[in-house]
């Protein structure tokens, strides 16, 4: 034992050694990298010391090293941060110079003198969305808004000597910045002379602009100043902070947000950012086109309303001595309630989740686009569409079609361009016949009258592509409606690729391209969708209300967010949809492929379920709204036989089991028996008139589920 000591003892010598050897080495290096640091004094007198001074070096070194690694690591992190800000909402890098944003130019003509100014009304959603979250609002109260803003200007905008125009209906002039009364959000303004400026209609000279500045104190609000451009990127922020200012108070602010009773919530939430996100959505054309005059009659009708209110409200407070008469009570009271009315109106719109499921009542065309009748004439006319075609297509149109549609005399045959001419000559009767081609259109389609429309040739053969963005693309009201061997693409149109709003409509050998959402069958239509292809949609690829009957027999849905949406939101009122499903194929949708969309009542919080659900991991939902759903399958039919399971329920559990379709979503053997007796009784439940031979394939989150709102 003493001589393993002894060894062991002289192997620590050796490594000592060799550590002050080191030591001796990187001193003049480790001395150099202390000087900015801290001071170290190495004592290294003998042998006994220089173990210890080696360690003591060693570890300072690499505490240094470690700590400069960590410095650098914090400047990139700071660099890259400094490279995700964008010019809209933070501070410009000063290392930078110039000016990082780009001349407006003016377009007077030859004749002006004015200055160029700062372009900065063409700022993306997130630059906004980010000054205004992170710089001017954050989480300020309605009531607070004004203070918050004033703090934002007073931190950004230079003070005094800076050069901006005045910018009205009728005139422009340059003035020049003496000094900001940030809190009132107005400038102190000298006219700029000799002066320069622009009048519309009106004459303006220097006497006249002494005069109108007096009027108003020389203080003019920021909003109606625009920074004149300079290239030393000085002024950069403060042409950035009055936009944001302006905007806002264009766009996004409402008289009415302070008299909320209720001003205890995130203002930038619950109406900066709707509004935000709606104003970019009618700017790049997502909001059809009746949604938006409806908007803006609303608001038009609020502002009004609401000036109603404060008149009288002022009358009654100037009045306090005498008590308020009767009349003028009740008539703030109905002013006050139709303002809350109104109020809920825009919120509805302004919500995208709410807007076009209760705010939309249609576009000013599809209301005077009417049901034509028959002709008086009493005769039909077939439509023949066609850009152009050859001899050969004519004479097999001849033989196959005209001849035998157009053997009375009581029916013509029109020639056209393109379908919307065709559909908009159709009287109650007709027919229109689309010979190959690819026909783009702009404007919606609408079909009032009960007619059929059917392609010359195979689906992909027949194509109608409609490319402008906003209305709805197809929509159906018509009695009797036939459609068979046409191709429908569409880009951007907001309520899905086609809409049964009312009638019957027959579909066949279709093919339904879509970009966004799907068809969709409102409450009282009928829809009879055979061996149709549809795919593509962002929502669902059949969006099914209460009241309407939906017959879908042999169709492909597939690469949509989910395969069929079934809105169950029946009361007293309304009926339950009533559906045929049989022998479709449903296939590599995100979501489901057949999804349930409830109400959520008191009685539908908790439905008692059998021991192997209760053991469901909550891990597996992945919301807590989407309260069940069938194992996901990759090849599996709809015909799915009950498995027996044993389980304490009493028959009335079972039967409310069914009724509220709670499926849990597992994945092990051992929980498959509850999930497919689910199964089973989803298929009986009276919503179905007949759902067999389906096949669902590779749906992400699985074949059947239920969503509650």
């Amino acid at each position: 034992m003493e001589q393993e000591a002894l060894e062991n003892l002289s192997t620590v010598v050796t490594v000592s050694d060799r550590k002050v050897e080191t030591a001796d080495d990187m001193t003049d290096i480790v001395v150099v990298d202390l000087v900015s640091y801290v001071n170290v004094e190495l004592d290294i007198e003998n042998n006994n010391g220089s173990s210890e001074a080696g360690h003591n070096v060693l570890d300072i070194t690499q505490a240094l090293f470690q700590n400069q690694d960590e410095e650098d690591d914090d400047e990139e992190e700071e660099e890259e941060s400094d490279d995700d800000d964008d010019s809209g909402t933070d501070h410009f890098n000063t290392d930078k110079s110039g000016t990082q944003l780009q001349r407006c130019e003016r377009h007077g003509g030859m004749n002006s003198n004015l200055p160029d100014t700062f372009q900065t009304g063409h700022l993306l959603f997130y630059e906004r969305f980010k000054a205004y979250q992170d710089y001017v609002l954050g989480d300020c109260k309605p009531s607070e808004v004004k203070a918050f803003t004033a703090d934002y200007l007073e931190k950004v905008m230079e003070s005094c000597d800076w050069q901006a125009l005045w910018s009205t209906d009728f005139f422009d002039v340059l003035v020049e910045v003496c000094d900001v009364d940030f809190r009132d959000l107005k400038a102190c303004v000298k006219p700029v002379l000799p002066l320069q400026c622009e009048a519309r209609g009106c004459e303006l000279n220097e006497e006249a602009m002494n005069t109108l500045l007096e009027v108003t104190r020389h203080k003019l609000p920021l909003q109606e100043l625009q920074v004149v451009y300079e290239e030393s990127g000085d002024f950069d922020q403060t042409a950035l902070a009055i936009e944001h200012l302006r905007f806002f108070y264009k766009h996004i602010w409402r008289q009415w947000d302070e008299e909320d009773e209720d001003d205890d919530f995130d203002y930038f939430v619950r109406c900066v950012e709707p509004r935000l996100r709606l104003y970019y959505d009618i700017l790049e054309d997502r909001v059809p086109s009746g949604l938006v005059a409806e908007y803006q009659s609303l608001l038009e009708n609020c502002s009004q309303c609401f000036q109603q209110f404060l008149v009288l409200r002022s009358a009654l407070s100037s009045d306090s001595d005498s008590e308020p008469d009767n009349m003028s009570m009740v008539e703030g009271l109905k002013l006050c309630d139709q303002l809350e009315t109104l109020k809920r109106k825009l919120h509805i719109i302004e919500n995208p989740l709410l807007r076009y499921v209760l705010g939309y009542k249609g576009n000013t065309r599809r209301q005077c686009v009417q049901s034509r009748g028959l002709r008086a004439s009493g005769i039909k006319v077939v439509h023949v569409v066609t850009a152009s075609c050859t001899s050969i297509q004519l004479q097999s149109l001849l033989n196959d079609r005209l001849l035998h549609q157009c053997s009375t005399e009581d029916t013509e045959i029109q020639f056209h361009r393109d379908p919307v001419s065709a559909v908009d000559s159709c009287h109650q009767g007709d027919m229109i016949i689309i010979l190959p081609g690819i026909y783009s259109v702009t404007s919606s389609i609408f079909l009032p009258d009960s007619i059929s429309i059917e392609g010359f040739g195979l689906p992909d053969e027949v194509v109608i592509e409609k490319k402008s963005k906003g209305d709805s693309f197809v929509e159906s009201t018509g009695a009797d409606i036939r459609m068979s061997n046409i191709k429908f693409i569409q880009h951007d149109a907001i309520e899905g690729i086609l809409c049964v709003r009312q009638g019957n409509l027959n579909m066949e050998n279709c093919v339904l391209q879509c970009e966004t959402t799907g068809v969709i069958v409102r409450t009282s239509a009928h829809l009879t969708m055979n061996m149709c292809d549809l795919y593509g949609s962002k929502g669902a690829g059949v969006e099914i209300y209460p009241g309407s009957v939906c017959s879908l027999v042999g169709n492909g849905i597939h690469h949509c967010k989910d395969g069929i949406l079934i809105k169950d939101f029946a009361d007293e009122l309304d009926v339950m949809p009533s559906i045929i499903m049989e022998n479709n194929v449903i296939h590599n949708n995100e979501g489901y492929g057949v999804i349930l969309v409830k109400t959520r009542n008191g009685e539908d919080q908790k439905v008692p379920l059998d021991k192997s659900e209760d053991e469901c991991n909550p891990a597996d939902v992945t919301d807590s709204r989407i309260i069940t759903s069938t194992i996901p399958t990759t090849n599996s039919s709809a015909d799915v036989q009950p498995v027996s399971a044993e389980n304490n329920s009493t028959d009335s559990d079972i039967a409310t089991l069914g009724r509220k379709w709670q499926f849990c979503r597992q994945l092990s053997r051992s929980k498959e028996a509850s999930c497919s007796r689910a199964v089973q009784d989803l298929m009986n439940h009276d919503i179905f008139v007949s759902i067999q031979g389906n096949q669902f394939r590779r749906n992400g989150m699985g074949d059947f589920g239920t969503f509650f709102c």
